[in-house]
């Protein structure tokens, strides 16, 4: 899977802990507004600039964050057509995830963040479009990097690191399976009975060739076989866990957006081939560079196309 990892947001606790400070100066909340830009026919309001600006506030940004404002907008909403023109779908439920997800990240509930969001003169509802947009943009990113064949062959990349005199790489190389107990967002209640169920048929577990027999019977539990993954291309959030662990053993269970779930560990063995070459080379932050300038580009491609009016 091509690794375009892009940031979410940069807002620091300390940042977000400013809120509440005497002098931060909270933005009105006044809810008059008048139309700025029209953007393919799309309207963006001196509210939704007030918003963005509260937002870049929050991130602490310099300069005039209004004007920064308008220009954030105006991407946005770009990129939100661009998205729905591929038909690209965000769902509710994962821009919730996301958002709790950040809320934990920063030591809070999401409750604590709506707060402070409210506050601070963002409101949860831009945030969460902002999550929903960024998500959704990520998407976007992966199908024109792909379309464009951006991904170095595995002999190039062999080639580029014997030219700098590296030997070629060796990995680990596991086979996983994930078993998902689903917990959807609207039964969030039970998270911790799904928790125990799980926690069940972790203790049961010793490899993978018994799990849907383990399974068979448990309400919405999904096992997953996620065939061969080198060490460089596990999740950063399961990475150290599954290091950790020896065939045969599983990672403790966790909540995540779809529930609870682990990841048992078939098989782990060390390996040494061009495909590992690339993972290791892309694993180095080439992706990264690549998706930041695949980004600008798509950017301002849309930009050059649009009917952009400020009002």
């Amino acid at each position: 899977m091509m690794g375009l990892r892009k940031t979410l947001l940069s807002l620091s606790v300390a940042a977000m802990a400013a809120v509440s400070a005497p002098g931060f100066g909270g933005v009105t909340t006044a809810h008059a507004s008048e139309i700025k830009y029209v953007v393919n026919d799309i309207a963006i309001t001196s509210y939704d600039i007030q918003r963005r600006a509260a937002f870049l506030k929050l991130q602490r940004k310099q300069g005039n964050l209004n004007q920064l404002a308008g220009d954030e907008m105006v991407n946005q909403t770009l990129k939100h057509a661009e998205i729905q023109r591929l038909g690209i779908k965000v769902s509710d439920e994962n821009v919730a995830a996301a958002y709790e997800r950040f809320a934990k990240s920063n030591k809070m509930t999401t409750k604590q963040l709506d707060g402070i969001m409210n506050q601070a003169g963002v409101t949860p509802q831009h945030f969460k479009e902002y999550i929903r947009t960024q998500l959704g943009w990520n998407q976007a990113l992966t199908r024109r990097f792909r379309a464009q064949g951006g991904a170095l062959s595995e002999q190039e990349v062999v080639r580029k690191m014997l030219e700098k005199g590296g030997a070629k790489p060796s990995a680990t190389e596991y086979m996983l399976q994930q078993v998902i107990f689903v917990v959807p967002a609207s039964e969030k209640g039970s998270i911790g009975k799904r928790k125990r169920e799980a926690d069940a048929l972790r203790a049961r577990f010793s490899g993978c060739d018994r799990t849907r027999e383990f399974a068979k019977g448990l309400v919405d539990v999904t096992v997953r076989d996620l065939g061969r993954v080198l060490a460089p291309e596990l999740p950063k959030e399961w990475a150290d866990q599954i290091k950790a662990i020896n065939t045969g053993g599983a990672t403790p269970v966790r909540e995540t957006e779809r529930g609870v779930e682990f990841i048992g560990i078939c098989s782990a063995k060390e390996v040494s081939d061009d495909r590992v070459a690339k993972s290791v080379f892309n694993a180095e932050g080439t992706d990264d560079e690549k998706a930041d300038e695949l980004d600008k580009k798509y950017s301002e491609e849309l930009r050059k196309r649009a009917r952009i009016v400020q009002r």
